[in-house]
């Protein structure tokens, strides 16, 4: 039996990376869990990662994977997402909002001014505004049957300049909205948390050089933090706040896929 069966979880942006890792995670522990994306089979991108694969690495843990295109930019798509799963189970019990556009257009040597303008909507569109969009419908379900776990994939850059001025500009928006969505949420018994990985190693960081991995999380890292805070009793002592997978490491005593600690983040949230 795992401590999440009979749960049923939404992660937006599951193709690989850290939406991954958390699908893979919330599966191990038993949960159904939609996942999301717009790379639907193997090779249809430059990386590895796809929703069939994803969903296939979910049932092969003990979960049940049920793989949804959704492109996150299309608001209509996101709300007939909710509203299958409405039909299909009748409940909502966790969100993870991990979707984010990495544009082309990020270079992180050159100053701002110096990039695209539409490097903005690139990252706020797919990153902080999907993660609004998301959390609407997901609140109308959670709200409904008074309880719910809202959790969004953020990072240190909401307080340290990280790749571009705009990436924190979505991050620190990111962790506003968790804070003033917490306390209308929490008078329906809904929590919702932002929670930061450090660098983790996913798909697309192996592929760039001049990153020092050593002490770098796993994908699967996050999403035994999301399992954490899912399973916690006492998670609404969260809500409202932003606080790292480190972080939540040491409160839930889990470990990284090697048996190891990854480096304790040096960004702590406020």
């Amino acid at each position: 039996m795992g401590v999440l069966d009979g749960k049923i979880a939404i992660v937006t942006g599951a193709t690989r990376g850290i939406g991954k890792g958390c699908a893979l995670e919330l599966g191990a522990a038993g949960a159904t869990v939609y996942v999301t994306g717009r790379t639907h089979t193997e090779g249809e991108a430059p990386l590895p990662g796809s929703l069939e694969s994803t969903a296939r690495e979910i049932e092969e843990l003990g979960g049940r994977g049920i793989p949804i295109a959704c492109d996150h930019a299309d608001d209509a798509q996101v709300e007939a997402l909710f509203e299958r799963v409405a039909e299909e189970q009748g409940c909502l019990d966790l969100l993870v909002n991990n979707a984010f556009r990495v544009s082309s257009g990020l270079d992180p040597s050159l100053p701002f001014w110096e990039t695209p303008v539409g490097l903005w909507d690139d990252l706020i569109d797919v990153g902080t505004r999907s993660a609004y969009v998301a959390t609407h419908f997901a609140a109308r379900s959670m709200v409904a049957q008074e309880g719910g776990l809202i959790v969004n994939i953020s990072s240190a850059g909401a307080i340290r300049f990280f790749h571009h001025l705009v990436y924190g500009v979505g991050k620190a928006a990111l962790d506003r909205i968790t804070k003033d969505a917490a306390r209308p949420l929490a008078l329906h018994g809904v929590s919702i948390v932002s929670l930061w990985p450090n660098l983790v190693k996913t798909e697309r960081v192996l592929t760039l050089t001049g990153f020092d991995l050593k002490g770098a999380e796993s994908m699967r890292f996050t999403g035994r933090a999301v399992v954490g805070l899912a399973t916690d009793p006492e998670v609404a002592r969260y809500s409202g706040r932003a606080v790292t997978s480190r972080g939540m490491a040491n409160v839930y005593g889990f470990k990284d896929v090697d048996g190891g600690l990854p480096d304790d983040s040096p960004w702590q949230p406020r």
